[in-house]
């Protein structure tokens, strides 16, 4: 106890304050004893996971794309990435890639390429699964018909679906199943508004139409 009270400026921080409280050996050990990690080589832990996610056709052109941070600030470096990134992996069999310093899971379907991008310490089953659920959320939407003609008529309907998986750069669902729930009710709701506006509207017609006829 003399010894780890004889040199306390090695715990003058809380951590090693802790650390002296449960054991005064490991405190004071030898020069070999393990050492803390400095708090700034450590990664902050951040759920801000995904930095874009986009779409494009059998020739690399653009047909959606979402960016959530200033990796790329402008549309012109975004869409110089996008054509790197579709050079890249077009015609690879792999599902991974590693470009620019940055992690991208993809996967193709006919004449689209679906594309999700996340940090170099991004865990790539976590990307593959918002990859999968925009894949598959997609595939109940347009009825198994994912190909660029249907996604492009249907387009509404797929920035819906994005935003429901992701939004600002967080993962808010996986699960396709849930996503196709949410946008049913979305629908029905729309619907439902819809359809409450015009009975409004032709009542109140109707009732102009009698206040001119009294």
């Amino acid at each position: 106890m003399q010894k780890a009270e004889a040199r306390p400026r090695q715990h003058d921080h809380p951590g090693g304050a802790a650390k002296g409280r449960g054991g005064g050996d490991r405190a004071t050990g030898p020069p070999g004893a393990p050492m803390e990690i400095p708090a700034g080589l450590m990664l902050e832990p951040s759920l801000y996971t995904i930095k874009a996610i986009f779409i494009l056709d059998s020739f690399g052109q653009r047909l959606l794309a979402k960016y959530y941070d200033d990796t790329f600030p402008s549309t012109k470096e975004q869409k110089s990435f996008e054509r790197n990134v579709f050079n890249k992996t077009q015609k690879t069999d792999s599902e991974i890639a590693f470009l620019e310093g940055l992690t991208i899971v993809y996967k193709s379907s006919i004449d689209l390429f679906f594309y999700v991008v996340g940090s170099p310490h991004e865990n790539e089953l976590m990307l593959m699964s918002v990859l999968t659920c925009l894949f598959e959320s997609l595939n109940h939407m347009l009825r198994k018909n994912v190909e660029k003609r249907t996604l492009v008529e249907n387009m509404d309907g797929v920035f819906l679906v994005v935003d429901e998986i992701v939004d600002g750069g967080v993962i808010l669902e996986s699960d396709p199943q849930q996503v196709v729930q949410k946008l049913n009710f979305r629908v029905d709701d729309t619907a439902l508004s819809e359809h409450t506006v015009t009975q409004v509207l032709q009542s109140a017609k109707e009732q102009i139409k009698w206040s001119l006829l009294k």
